[in-house]
């Protein structure tokens, strides 16, 4: 798809499949290629590669249709950044089954409403996680299966085991581009939050934004990340699953964000990319001149969405970095409808 001109158009295929594209295509041409660089607490980095991705979401996708879960059923993501996420997703949609992912920060209330609104059959979780669901599962009769990446646990299972227990191949169903593949939850600013339900093609769909926020096409050597929520339509639609679907990996770091630890991470792993909320922005603000204290010269370009900028904000970026933000706009229903492309100028419409 080509956004540079004014004949674009999308080009959406006859049969589509979302965890085909971002997983597969590269897990089979280049399976050795780095798709996700996860940071321990300890600083450890462990990479999952793309042919990783590939077989352990078939695996599980088999597990999961072995335990009942059936296309169109609703299976929750509640996890921090870490591969696994992109593992449950790929999985639900090869499946033909929707992801649901669950923001970490919810607690049992919050989960409870959406899991039992949604009625979500299965839920991928870890530790943290099913302590959270404990006091509120007797209210949830759909929920009829639970994962753990901790291990088994009460009725819970232990993703490695069934992971280890399935195949490595699996037949993707075969979808389209409007079957149901995607539902995330509103904020809820008028009232109750809603489930919005996105096809498969809204991946596609993200793309022309996605690469103007970023400065794409991407480069040799890339690498993106953020300190955002993946179950958030921003880190998971504007980071994670676009940035994989060019083959470019993304780190996970799953512990709280701070300016000092930011800016010696993109230090450390050269990181090219950075998708950073006006909030996290702010925050690093409290560290002055920070190319004087950091080498930063691997990070090419800074985006943002979520909330207003501010100019104060964005002329910080500018002087202290030294670059510009690419600026994104959009909703949970209808996510990135406008992005700007500082790196390409104003121009004529």
């Amino acid at each position: 798809m080509d956004a540079s001109g004014p004949g674009f158009r999308w080009d959406i295929p006859a049969r589509y499949n979302v965890g085909v594209d971002v997983c597969d295509r590269w897990g089979a041409a280049e399976p050795e290629r780095p798709a996700i660089l996860e940071v321990a607490a300890d600083g450890a980095v462990a990479t999952t590669t793309f042919g990783r991705l590939r077989t352990d979401s078939n695996r599980l996708a088999g597990a999961l249709a072995a335990h009942g879960v059936a296309p169109g059923d609703r299976v929750a993501v509640l996890l921090p950044q870490s591969a696994a996420v992109m593992v449950a997703h790929a999985a639900a949609y090869k499946l033909g089954a929707v992801a649901l992912p669950l923001a970490g920060l919810f607690g049992p209330e919050a989960l409870a409403y959406r899991l039992a609104d949604s009625g979500a059959r299965a839920c991928i979780t870890d530790a943290a996680g099913l302590a959270k669901l404990d006091p509120i599962r007797g209210r949830l009769p759909d929920l009829a299966l639970l994962v753990s990446v901790d291990g088994a646990a009460g009725d819970a299972l232990s993703l490695a085991d069934l992971l280890a227990g399935a195949a490595p191949d699996f037949a993707a169903r075969d979808t389209g581009p409007d079957d149901p593949a995607l539902m995330i939850y509103t904020s809820g600013t008028t009232g109750q939050a809603k489930g919005a339900l996105h096809g498969h093609r809204v991946l596609l769909g993200h793309m022309p934004g996605f690469d103007r926020m970023h400065a794409f096409p991407p480069r040799s050597g890339d690498l993106m990340w953020t300190p955002s929520d993946w179950a958030w339509a921003g880190g998971l639609l504007n980071v994670l699953m676009p940035s994989l679907r060019h083959g470019v990996p993304v780190v996970a770091r799953a512990a709280r964000f701070e300016a000092d630890a930011a800016f010696r991470l993109i230090e450390r792993l050269r990181i090219t990319n950075a998708f950073l909320a006006p909030t996290a922005l702010r925050m690093l603000r409290t560290i002055a001149t920070p190319r004087e204290r950091y080498d930063l010269s691997s990070l090419r370009n800074v985006a943002s969405a979520g909330e207003a900028l501010g100019a104060d904000t964005y002329r910080w970026v500018k002087d202290a970095l030294g670059l510009s933000v690419g600026e994104a706009y959009g909703q949970t229903e209808c996510n990135l409808v406008l992005s700007a492309a500082p790196a390409e100028g104003v121009g004529r419409a």
